[in-house]
């Protein structure tokens, strides 16, 4: 046994434990008997005899790592052994999973489904107090499921599952490991003047995970493509030059995500001195995660970090703290600084302050922002600023009062270069932060 599955075997029972407590504190706030999660079916494609990639749920995930098998269940109460019942039907067609036999199945009473239609038989005969969480909701309705996906039960679960067991934490450092490696690799392809579309393929090939095992679709963007924040298109030539790389991807292990960005360039002047003070504001920021803090304020924080390169490179002529009060720094950098990270690449309930779910929306001067949650010990975050030169953004910013104190020459010499962005993982400690991604070597 390798010494990563050796930690799984030691730590997965104290997971159990933990999500046995939410189950029995959730239950007993609503009156329940027991959850019943349903993995997910499969997705037959419109007019088409095949099927979609299937996701797994992740309220299944989160007890059970298996991620790739539809039609199984999860019977749990708090209190007794939790109950999988596992797909394991007579197909030819495809290949049928073996029986479970790995770190986690102590941990569980397994049944064998071989048709999904006769799960009925393994579950509560009366279901009244029991609640359904899954997606097809019709299926839940079929088998006698008065309750499916109760508010209160969701709101609840979502917001603790913010906070990381060791288990989990374990999973994150290796799916950065692994991310990392495979980030290396798709460097080198850059410097090599590979195309959009074999960058790609040396990723893939270093994480050893497909396009379908990764977490997101890749972003692999050259030169101006790096402009375009969710650019996935992957062409297959490549550019006359290889000005700028930017590359934004993952990988995962057992269910959990890693999302990691960084920013490649041939250029040894200005650009690549905004790539450099970009990367030291990720690493300074994510130092500044630290429980009590406000998410929002980090974010604020990085419009000032941004206001001071565009100051001090000359695209903007004024002083830091004007071009932020006038806004400006939102023509450069759109998006939020950056996401709950885990189970989800954009993990759940960032927008509440409580277990029962009350909103709290992003401010109005900033309503891409992704998490406005306090920041808390073994929460795990994503700081990713960015500086890119955006055609549509930058049109607005030119009929604008603002345009006066843009320097646009220097704009135009610096928009092929597209954009910077650097992402790092963060796990939120009592009296520190620890980066996942410059741990594992991607500096």
């Amino acid at each position: 046994m390798s010494d990563f599955n050796a930690q799984l075997a030691q730590l997965y029972p104290q997971h159990i434990d933990y999500m046995q407590s939410l189950t029995r504190e959730t239950t007993a706030r609503d009156s329940l008997d027991g959850l019943i999660i349903h993995s997910g079916q499969g997705k037959r494609m419109f007019l088409d005899d095949n099927y979609y990639p299937f996701h797994v749920n992740p309220q299944f995930k989160a007890w059970c790592p298996v991620t790739d098998n539809p039609n199984c269940w999860i019977i749990v109460n708090g209190v007794d052994k939790p109950k999988l019942i596992f797909y394991r039907p007579d197909d030819f067609w495809h290949k049928v999973p073996p029986e479970p036999n790995d770190f986690w199945t102590q941990q569980f009473d397994i049944t064998l489904l071989s048709q999904a239609n006769e799960v009925g038989q393994y579950l509560p005969t009366d279901k009244t107090r029991y609640a359904y969480i899954g997606e097809y909701t019709e299926v839940a309705k079929t088998l006698g499921f008065e309750q499916v996906n109760l508010e209160n039960t969701l709101h609840y679960l979502h917001y603790h599952r913010a906070y990381k067991t060791d288990y989990e934490l374990v999973c994150m450092r290796e799916a950065n490991r692994i991310a990392v490696r495979a980030h290396q690799a798709a460097r080198d392809a850059f410097f090599a003047c590979q195309s959009e579309f074999d960058i790609n393929l040396a990723y893939l090939a270093a994480a050893r995970q497909g396009d379908n095992q990764v977490p997101y679709n890749n972003i692999i963007a050259l030169n101006e493509h790096a402009a375009i924040l969710h650019y996935t298109v992957l062409e297959t030539d490549a550019p006359s030059e290889h000005l700028t790389f930017l590359i934004d991807a993952g990988a995962s292990v057992h269910g959990y995500a890693a999302d990691i960005t960084r920013t490649y360039t041939t250029d040894t002047g200005e650009f690549a001195a905004i790539v450099k003070r970009v990367d030291e504001l990720t690493v300074a920021l994510a130092n500044q995660l630290l429980p009590g803090m406000s998410y929002t304020d980090i974010h604020q924080q990085a419009h000032i970090g941004i206001a001071r390169i565009l100051e001090d490179v000359g695209i903007v002529n004024l002083a830091a703290q004007e071009i932020v009060a006038k806004g400006i720094t939102k023509t450069f950098f759109p998006h939020g600084i950056g996401h709950m990270l885990g189970l989800q690449v954009h993990d759940v309930a960032g927008h509440v302050m409580d277990e029962r779910g009350t909103p709290k929306p992003p401010p109005e001067e900033h309503p891409f922002l992704r998490c406005t949650r306090d920041i808390a010990e073994r929460h795990v975050y994503t700081i990713e600023p960015g500086l890119y030169f955006i055609d549509s953004l930058l049109a607005k910013l030119q009929s604008s009062d603002n345009a006066v104190y843009i320097n646009w020459d220097k704009v135009a010499q610096l928009k092929p270069f597209g954009g910077v962005r650097v992402e790092d993982n963060i796990i939120v400690h009592k009296t520190y932060s620890e980066n996942m991604s410059r741990d594992a070597g991607l500096n």
